[in-house]
């Protein structure tokens, strides 16, 4: 009940200051006045009869009387009416809100960056009140976010983009809802067995339907095994290290275990070929 309760707190939060500005505008419908915090005011005026067309009828950018921002921002950059370009590389920052699991969150957040490009930044801020999480990061890049693009990569978790807050060409804020999120993994299923091949990045699975696993390395690699077992909201619930070289690790997966992590000790240089993964006992 309470967790249904700050979910609907944050929403009604998320919109208010929206809200406010729509209302010291009155003579700005709320979608005209969420497309103008995307653009300068001389944009705005030279491009209002324009604005009219492109965004008529104005229903078809509001889902459940709500904008879709994404939308939005999406029929502004393909009519050229706003830049995700600039002419060389700049500071950029970008700020994520929610008011999910902060773990969850920054894991699925940053598997999204990753896949569409966004390899190096910085975290300059992480902030975790009674409502809401807040996440702030700094990299340099030639462009800004695209949230059609940065959409669906965020819905293939079960995330989606609430609302958007462009403070300036290098400012930008995202508010994200998780209530439905998961990590998109390979889910492992009794007696079938799942090859992990050479890779930059530790593994992760689902093993949230079995309860036995065996883990066969290859003759090739030097694996000093790693293993991590997290619930659904990725608190840590086990650790398992192993100081010598394996070749076979037999495997009892916690009962409330969700996903789980497989790594070295030491450097993933080591796993060479492939760990081959044999799941066993329906949960």
């Amino acid at each position: 009940m309470v967790k249904v309760f700050l979910s609907l707190l944050f929403y009604v939060t998320l919109f208010a200051n929206e809200d406010a500005n729509i209302t010291s505008q009155p003579h700005l419908s709320a979608l005209d006045a969420k497309i103008k915090t995307f653009l300068d005011n001389k944009s705005y005026q030279d491009n209002k009869k324009y604005i009219k067309i492109i965004f008529s009828p104005e229903q078809s950018f509001y889902n459940n009387d709500h904008i879709d921002v994404v939308k939005v921002v999406n029929t502004l950059k393909d009519n050229g009416l706003l830049k995700l370009f600039f002419k060389k590389p700049r500071e950029f920052k970008l700020s994520f809100i929610t008011s999910g699991s902060p773990l969850f969150f920054v894991k699925i957040m940053k598997e999204s960056l990753r896949d569409i490009g966004y390899y190096r930044y910085v975290t300059v801020s992480s902030k975790l009140d009674n409502s809401e999480f807040r996440w702030d990061i700094v990299l340099t890049s030639e462009y800004a976010t695209d949230p059609t693009i940065l959409q669906k990569e965020l819905a293939k978790d079960g995330c989606k983009i609430l609302d958007i807050k462009r403070e300036s060409p290098t400012k930008w804020t995202y508010v994200i809802d998780m209530n439905k999120a998961f990590l998109n993994l390979t889910k492992l299923s009794s007696g079938l067995e799942v090859e992990l091949t050479r890779s930059l990045y530790a593994h992760w699975l689902d093993v949230s339907s079995v309860s036995k696993l065996r883990i066969v390395s290859s003759f090739r690699n030097s694996w000093y095994p790693y293993i991590a077992f997290y619930d659904n909201s990725l608190h840590l619930l086990k650790v398992i290290r192993k100081d010598s070289k394996t070749r076979y690790l037999n495997l009892t997966i916690p009962k409330n275990a969700t996903y789980m992590k497989v790594s070295d000790m030491y450097s993933l240089k080591n796993i060479k070929d492939t760990l081959t993964l044999i799941p066993s006992e329906v949960r």
